[in-house]
């Protein structure tokens, strides 16, 4: 009886194995086998045209001693996720109250709202520059006479206000669905208390939304410590390097550069690694500790 039991469970874990063997094969080879190899090759000086030489911690501390990446990339990246993540959670959030009140043409809106994050980044980006341009619809509007793309002062506002756009839709949604979550009996206990609609959302709907405002501010942080294609379309990291992040400078340093240094941008993408799981682990620690707080 019990050998029969165990193969039975033989027979189910295969199946099992067997149901997600597509996927598994293809997060083996191009995630698992890819990321070890790039942090083999961060140790390495490796120019795609000889086999990788080992030269140890070399390549990071290139990467540390480099002014590009200290002047430019790491604190503009810094600062476009220190301005970007706030403006979009904080504009998703009020498109999903206003999408949660009983409005005409919801759905018509809702569709609006989120088309531009199923639209390609591409096209969102071409779209911008032809907005942008000198002759553009926005100077034309304005009256102004601004080149924003080719300024080294407004350059990277524009490419931060498109990903703000494309983006706020579909955080707008995952904030949608917890706000409908929160069971209505609790909001009409509160009214019978006295409570207003300002003490109802601060002591509430955000304690509520806490696990969801998480997962929100970590896809966005981590999106925008990633962001390239808007600025390899946009911009190119310039003009003068005032948009160049870590993740174009990876690729700059990868295949741009006519001295290419593919060790050097592992070491790179590494630390943009351990980078991100350290603002990760960070935020987590302050929201769970502000919850803590609020439920004492």
């Amino acid at each position: 009886m019990r050998a029969r039991t165990d193969r039975r469970k033989i027979v189910e874990a295969l199946n099992g194995y067997l149901f997600i063997s597509p996927w598994l094969i293809i997060f083996i080879i191009f995630s698992l086998i890819s990321l070890g190899y790039a942090v083999y090759l961060s140790f390495t000086e490796y120019n795609l045209l000889r086999p990788p030489r080992w030269w140890g911690l070399e390549g990071y501390q290139r990467v540390l001693e480099d002014e590009l990446f200290l002047a430019k990339a790491l604190p503009n990246t810094f600062k476009y996720v220190l301005i970007v993540v706030p403006i979009q959670t904080f504009l998703s959030l009020v498109l999903a109250f206003a999408m949660d009140q009983n409005l005409r043409f919801q759905r018509f809106f809702r569709t609006i709202f989120y088309l531009p994050s199923v639209t390609s980044s591409v096209v969102i980006s071409l779209i911008f520059i032809w907005i942008f341009a000198p002759q553009g619809i926005f100077n034309q509007i304005t009256g102004l006479t601004v080149n924003w793309l080719d300024d080294p002062r407004t350059a990277f506002y524009v490419i931060m206000g498109m990903n703000i756009f494309t983006t706020s839709g579909t955080l707008m949604l995952i904030f949608l669905t917890g706000l409908q979550d929160i069971p209505l009996a609790v909001y009409e206990a509160a009214e019978i208390d006295g409570a207003n609609g300002i003490q109802k959302f601060f002591y509430i709907t955000i304690p509520m939304l806490r696990p969801v405002i998480f997962f929100v501010v970590t896809v966005g942080v981590i999106g925008c410590f990633q962001v390239f294609d808007q600025i390899y379309v946009m911009t190119a990291g310039g003009p003068l390097d005032s948009t160049t992040t870590i993740t174009y400078l990876i690729y700059k340093w990868a295949f741009r550069d006519t001295r290419i240094q593919m060790g050097q941008a592992s070491a790179l993408a590494v630390i943009l690694t351990l980078i991100i799981l350290a603002v990760t682990l960070l935020q987590r620690k302050v929201i769970e500790g502000s919850g803590s707080g609020t439920e004492r």
